[in-house]
């Protein structure tokens, strides 16, 4: 398996929690003392004092959120606390965030996908099963394709039919 596709198959529970609970925390404090924090390091911060939670099914999904909220709400919220308090200590200092090229790639990609696939609602959970069902109306001839960035009228190329994408 690809260390992409395996990267997809499992998720930290924690993660959209924490980020929840450290935004509601930002919200909370005056404005002028929130544009200092750096949300992104608070949530790694609170993240790195917490166990993770990982699930590979939604079910486990569903259980290990209900872990987290009945056995670690407690703990979420401190780490959340404390992580605001030690990125508020020095509010100058300077970091060079992280650079996730790979991300950016990726979500590049997708949009690319949307727009080719005219599909708004796509998104890595559900790309490959979209593709599929398009790959399937073009064998039955429901959906029929011209080359990108061809007109309509443009002799070759591939024929417009019911849908063109």
């Amino acid at each position: 398996m690809s260390p992409a596709r395996s990267a997809q198959t499992y998720r930290n529970v924690m993660e959209p929690l924490v980020v929840e609970e450290v935004e509601r925390h930002i919200a909370s404090l005056p404005p002028k003392v929130a544009q200092y924090i750096n949300k992104a390091e608070a949530i790694a911060y609170a993240l790195n004092r917490l166990p993770p939670l990982y699930a590979t099914s939604e079910r486990g999904w569903e259980q290990q959120q209900a872990k987290a909220s009945r056995e670690m709400r407690s703990q979420i919220t401190a780490a959340a606390r404390q992580a605001i308090a030690a990125i508020q200590r020095d509010p100058i200092r300077s970091t060079s965030p992280l650079r996730i090229d790979a991300d950016r790639d990726a979500n590049e990609a997708l949009q690319g996908l949307k727009e080719l696939l005219r599909s708004d609602d796509l998104s890595w959970h559900n790309l490959v099963d979209t593709v599929e069902r398009m790959l399937i109306q073009t064998a039955r001839g429901e959906i029929t394709w011209r080359k990108r960035g061809s007109s309509v009228t443009e002799s070759q190329g591939w024929q417009d039919n019911r849908y063109t994408l």
